[in-house]
Order: structure tokens, then sequence, then C-alpha cells
């Protein structure tokens, strides 16, 4: 019975090696020849054959119905990456630390092998030797330690800071290596990583040490990049557009310079081929795929060339091939002296194979921390060993999930062809409690702190802040970057575009031929009250768009990168164009079909005052967009807010009628539709007199009074468009505190509402 478990145990063994060595090989040419590769594999085998030998002793107390991964004692702190090649002679590496700079890249000078090498077994010893490659070129390393020690966090609950979302956690990240934190669902992985890079929310407290480079200090800009779960990137821009406007944003100095470091990010995240494609889908192109938008969202932080690079989950929703590409490329940034942390669910073996050290949490506790492979061994020496058939990290979640649970309650009853379901009964609380007893007493636990002792004992170089640009330069490149965004989107602004100039021609022409008598008045009344109503309610398909922007703007002034002053007057400056345009093309239309004064000065009032009412819809959206953070809600919301300005604004009932409580003060009066149109009649009917009967004359106002409210001062229109020009600034000022309130804590009224009502239900 042992010679066939170790029988199948060696054909797997050397199945994984095979497919780990052709996956190097697949990604990294350079690697050496077959016949070392297939020396290193026998060897591989030989240390499984004496592991799984005495993994087959009566000592380990396995049982019998499974393989395992088992690692011969003298390799345990060695796995298997992409240094433990078996030759590397046709590439050469060199890195070199020089202070004051650091670059991306490593330099790697690959050389073709020649046939000599090839066919090193059928070839005579008296063969020319092989060219030998050109010198290397030297390139600079970026990395730094980090060291958490004794770790905790805590979540403010409803009066005091109790929930402890991690637990006196301990480990360190070194330069040149991958650092991953995994963990079931809300084990605190994300809570880990936001931690040490000093991302947690204010309803956080933080106890404990974190140590960069053996100092007790925070990361400044520039020093360290985060890339969230979510992308939020721009769809309407290219590859390289969106980069370099991010380069514009983070970077001071020359265009030139600006350029090369797209460049050279463009290259280390292998996007050269996506390099000039839109990001998003765009009319009839397809954007990209997940996998290259995550690699995107990497390629931004890479721009300031940090020394440390945190990733919340780089593998979310990505397929297989997206996420060993994935992998492969980030290994090759951490190989070049990057030292990167992240977070995963779950991997292939394929995947597993390349991390260098991981983090096992569960419900906040560290279940393990070191290298990979020993974390097989870990699992194996507290009972739980991995079966040769199944993945890792699926066999680590398994152990420590404990919504398997629900899954034995559910299958209790039922068997399989073997019997019971034995694959789903383990009790996850016991296999936790035990893996975390076996490693508090295990050598792991020793071996990390020595190695935060060592990495602390001595300070190393301060991550200084990196410049940022100036105000100017950031307002101006917001500026450009939303003017292109807004003549791509065809939903931002060309539809409403067309739709206000379809708008205009329908009212136009159901109230054109009116005539200029008495009569016409009340007439005109209406169709001007339509055109400002039905045109401001038209502008809420923008909806989705500013809410991009906002998301947007929440991403890059979470890293850094822009703020709400700049944000604004960005957004502002490049929507002044198209709102003009829109304001000027509608109100010609209707202008003219519905015969209003044909004098230069009162058609130029008219556009200027439909302009600044778009102004103030378009503050209000953001306002709202800002609150509410979600499209549904936020569509509703402006909707109803529309309809009852519409109610207040003095047309289905004169503003003086109106019930003084609620309709007059406030809402007639925080109603721009009031003040639109009030300077419009004032601009249409001050100064003309309507003849009744042979003898007498009636004033524009006169006309005027029993139908809507106006003043008879005659500058009193340029005191309406002062109040809406007012207005559009105050609504700009709200946003921006709603964007450091809001915002910038990531917060939404949509989602508290939909968690308090969650948790009234659940009560």
């Amino acid at each position: 019975m042992l010679l066939v478990r170790e029988y199948c145990a060696n054909i797997f063994f050397v199945f994984v090696i095979h497919l780990r060595f052709h996956t190097l090989l697949l990604y990294c040419p350079s690697l050496s020849s077959p016949d070392n590769i297939m020396e290193e594999i026998q060897s591989q085998s030989d240390n499984y054959r004496s592991s799984s030998s005495s993994a087959s002793s009566p000592i380990t107390k396995l049982p019998s119905s499974h393989f395992y991964y088992l690692r011969k004692p003298g390799s345990l702190r060695n796995p298997i990456s992409f240094e433990d090649s078996p030759d590397w002679d046709d590439t050469d590496v060199e890195l070199k630390v020089e202070e004051g700079r650091d670059t991306i890249n490593a330099a790697t000078t690959t050389a073709s092998p020649s046939p000599s090498k090839l066919n090193s077994r059928s070839t005579s010893s008296s063969s020319p030797p092989p060219p030998s490659p050109p010198p290397p070129v030297a390139r600079k390393i970026s990395g730094a330690s980090i060291v958490w020690k004794d770790l905790t966090v805590t979540i403010k609950s409803k009066r005091k800071y109790s929930d402890r979302v991690i637990k006196s956690s301990n480990g360190f990240a070194l330069p040149g290596t991958i650092t991953v934190i995994m963990g079931p669902a809300k084990s605190g992985k994300s809570t880990l990583l936001k931690a040490l890079s000093g991302r947690l929310d204010d309803s956080a407290k933080v106890y404990g040490e974190v140590f960069v480079n053996g100092a007790k200090s925070s990361l400044h800009y520039g020093s360290y990049g985060f890339v969230g779960r979510k992308n939020t990137l721009i769809g309407s821009l290219t590859v390289r557009e969106y980069l370099y406007y991010s380069a514009l944003l983070q970077l001071p100095g020359f265009l030139c310079e600006k350029k090369s470091i797209v460049e050279d990010a463009i290259l280390a995240m292998s996007l050269n081929d996506h390099a000039n494609k839109l990001i998003g889908s765009h009319c009839c192109t397809k954007g990209l795929s997940k996998g290259e938008k995550r690699r995107i969202a990497i390629a931004r932080e890479l721009i300031t060339r940090p020394h440390l690079l945190f990733i919340d989950e780089p593998l979310y929703h990505l397929d297989s091939v997206s996420a060993l590409l994935m992998m492969v490329t980030l290994k090759k940034l951490a190989s070049n002296g990057l030292t990167l942390i992240f977070t995963i669910y779950q991997s292939s073996t394929e995947v597993f194979g390349l991390f260098d050290r991981i983090c096992l949490l569960s419900n906040g506790n560290t279940l393990f921390f070191g290298e990979t492979l020993a974390c097989l061994q870990h699992f194996s020496n507290a009972g739980f060993p991995c079966p040769i058939m199944q993945s890792p990290s699926d066999h680590f979640l398994r152990a420590i999930n404990t919504d398997f649970d629900r899954i034995i309650s559910v299958c209790k009853n039922w068997q399989d062809d073997n019997g019971d379901l034995s694959s789903v009964n383990m009790d996850t609380a016991i296999a936790i409690r035990t893996l975390e007893e076996t490693y508090r007493l295990s050598a792991d636990v020793a071996a990390v702190e020595t190695m935060i002792l060592r990495l602390t004992e001595r300070e190393g170089p301060l991550l200084k802040s990196k410049g940022k640009a100036s105000s100017v330069a950031r307002i101006a490149v917001l500026t450009w970057r939303s003017f292109l965004i807004m003549s791509r989107e065809w939903k931002y602004y060309w539809l409403r575009l067309i739709l206000c100039m379809m708008l205009s021609l329908c009212i136009g022409t159901m109230f054109s031929g009116l005539g200029h008598s008495l009569l016409s008045v009340e007439m005109r009344v209406a169709a001007i009250f339509m055109f400002i109503s039905f045109t401001s309610l038209l502008s809420i398909v923008g909806v989705p768009m500013q809410l991009k922007e906002v998301k947007v703007y929440a991403c890059e002034d979470s890293n850094g990168h822009s703020g709400g002053f700049v944000f604004l007057m960005g957004q502002f400056m490049a929507s002044i164009p198209f709102m003009f345009l829109i304001s000027i093309s509608s109100s010609l239309v209707f202008y003219f079909l519905v015969e209003l004064r044909s004098e230069f000065s009162h058609l130029m009032y008219f556009v200027l005052n439909f302009f600044m009412c778009l102004l103030v819809n378009e503050g209000l959206m953001l306002v709202v967009v800002t609150i509410l953070q979600d499209t549904f809600s936020s569509i509703s919301t402006l909707v109803f807010i529309h309809v009852v300005m519409m109610l207040s604004a003095g047309y289905f009932r004169i503003r003086s009628a109106l019930p003084r409580l609620v309709w007059m003060y406030p809402l007639s009066y925080i109603t721009f539709h009031t003040f639109s149109i009030q300077g419009i009649l004032e601009n249409e009917y001050s100064g003309v007199s309507f003849a009744v009967g042979e003898m007498r004359t009636v004033s524009g106002y006169q006309a005027l009074e029993n139908v809507y409210d106006v003043s008879p001062n005659e500058h009193s229109k340029w005191k309406n468009l002062y109040i809406l020009s007012f207005m559009a600034i105050c609504y700009r000022v709200l946003v921006f505190l709603l964007l450091h309130i809001r915002v910038k804590k990531n917060v939404s009224l949509f989602r508290f509402v939909c968690c308090k009502m969650k948790i009234n239900v659940a009560q």
C-alpha cells in the first residue's frame, strides 16, 4: 500500500514540477537549457521521494486516505519560485543602489542560446564557445522593508471601540519579495493592508508598531502606492493618455521626463500592445478586459516610482489565465527590488507557487506567517495535510473558513459512493484553534520575531515625500482632461444637446404664431416656464457621468493626486464651453419660434440667463450625486426635487399667493426656476405697453400682474441674474464641503440608510 501511495505521489509531483517550469518557460524564455531543467526536476523528485517516505511512517500520524505536499527538512526555507530555476546563464541581471534615484525596471540582458548549449550531449567538446553577452546596464532598486509588531486594529461600534478586527499580528515584508495576506471573507485582510499603508478610516484605531526601514515613521506621498479593489478608471481615454494625465497630476518637472516615466510604467506592466486602445467601450469598440484594467491601475501607482506597493485583491474577478499573467507581471516587478504586499482570497497552484511569504488570517487571528511552502508543512504538522490533488489555497480556506459549517449541516445526511462525505466533515472551529496553537508553539514564531528584531535594531534611510505638481498645473490638467472626456462621451453632453434642441423645437412650434397682443402674454409665460423647467429636467441624463467623475476624484484624492478645489475648478471650467453650446443652440431655436423681442441685447440676456440656469442645475446635480453616490437614487431624488421646484416656481399659483410656510419660505426662494423665469419675463416685457381700446394702454408689468410675479424695476432682471450666479457658486461650495465629508471618508447616504435598514431587519 505504501509503495502504491509513493508511486502515485511521485507521478503527481513530477507533473506539478513540469507544469511549473513550463509556465516559467512560457513567460521567461531566457531560462536555461532543457537538460538542466530535467536535472532539477529529477532532484525535486528525489527530495519529494525522501520526504514522502518519511511522511509515510506512523510517526507523522497522517490518515492513509490522502496524499500530501511535504518537503525535505533541509529545503523547508527554500520555496520554489523564479529564483529556483536551475541555471541563469542566459540572463544577466545587475542591480545597484544609488542614493537619490530609483527606477521601475531592472536591466535584463538576454542572449540567444547557442546551438552548442542546446545540443551539449550530441556535439563534441571542441565546439566553439557561445558569444559572450553584452555588459548589463546598472539599474536601481526601489524597495523598502516594512515590519509590523503586535498590530491590533479596533473598529468603533455604536458606543466604543470594541470590535477587534486584527489581533496582535506580527510580520514583515522585504524588498524584492511578494508578501500575501490570505484568508476567507471578513477575516481582516483588507484592514491589515490599510493599517500598514495608513489608509484606515477615522472610525478605526490602530495599536502596535509599524517600522519602515527600521524606523517608526508614516509613509509619505510618493514613497508608496496603493491600489484598491475596484478599478476606478476613465474609459474614454486610451491607456497612454490616462497614465500621461496621471503623471501630470502626480509629478512636477518637465513633460519629456514624465513621458519617459509613463513608457516605463507601460513596459513594466506589459501594456505595450494596449497602450493606444481605449480603456472602456466606446460606440462599437470593445473595451479592455478586467485583467488589463487591473494592470493599468497598478501602472498608475508606479508613476511615482514607489518603494512599497500595496494592492487589495489584484486577482479580483480575474479568470485563471489573467490571474497567472498578473502574477507573472507582479513577480517581475518584485524581482526588480520593489516591495509588494497584497491580499488574496484564493489562487491556483501555479499562482500559489509564485508567492514568497504568506500571512494567513482568520477572524483577525494570525494562523501562520512565513514562507509559502512552509505553510503546507505547518498544516501537515497540525494534522490537516493538503491532499495531493487539491490546490493549497483551497485547502487552507477549506480548513479555516467557518462558512463551510453551513455546508456540513446541509450535507450531513448525504452520502457519496464511498459513504459519508468525508471531504466536508471537518470542524472549522477546531481547525482554527489547532492551527493557531500549533503556530504559537512552532519555530516559525521565533523565526519571525528574530527577523523583526534584526530589521528594527538599526534604522535605515528614511522615505521622504516626493514633490507634487502645483495647484495651477493640476487645475489646467484636470480642465483639459475633463474637456477631452466630455467631448468623447456622447451621453454626457452631446445627448443633452440633441434632447434640448429637440425639446426647444417642440415647445417653439407648439407656441409659434402667438402675435404680440395682450392675449399672447399668458401663452408666452407658459412657453417660457416649460422651456426652463423641462430643459433643466432633461439635464438629469448626465448623472451617470457625473457619478463616474466623483468616483475618479475619490480614487485620485485618496492617493494624493487631486483635491476638492482642484477637481471642482477643472470640472467647472471644462463644462463651460459645452454648457454655453447647449444654451445658445437651444435658445436660438426657441427664441425665434416663439417670436420674443428681436433686439440683440435682449437675445443675449436670454442666452446668458439660460446659461446660468444650466450652471445652477449642474451644481445641484453634483450635490445630490455626491451625497447619494448611486445612480438610481440620484436620478429619483433629482426628479422629485425638480417637480417640487416647478410647483413652487410661481406659475401654477402666483408666488405672492403661495402658502407662506414651506412653499413660499423657503422653497420659492431656493428654486432657481423662479429667478430665471422672472428675469426672462422682465427682459421681455420691461418698457412694453399694450393698447386696450382706443384711449387706454397697459404696461408690460400690469399685463403680467395676474400671471406671474415680477418686479416693476427696470434693473431687476440683472438682480435675478446675480442671484443665479450666487446660487451656482453656493452649490459648488456645498459640493466642496461634501467631497471632504462624504467622499474622503468613502461614505454615502444611500449606503448608510441601506445599512441601517439591514440592521433593523436583522433585529
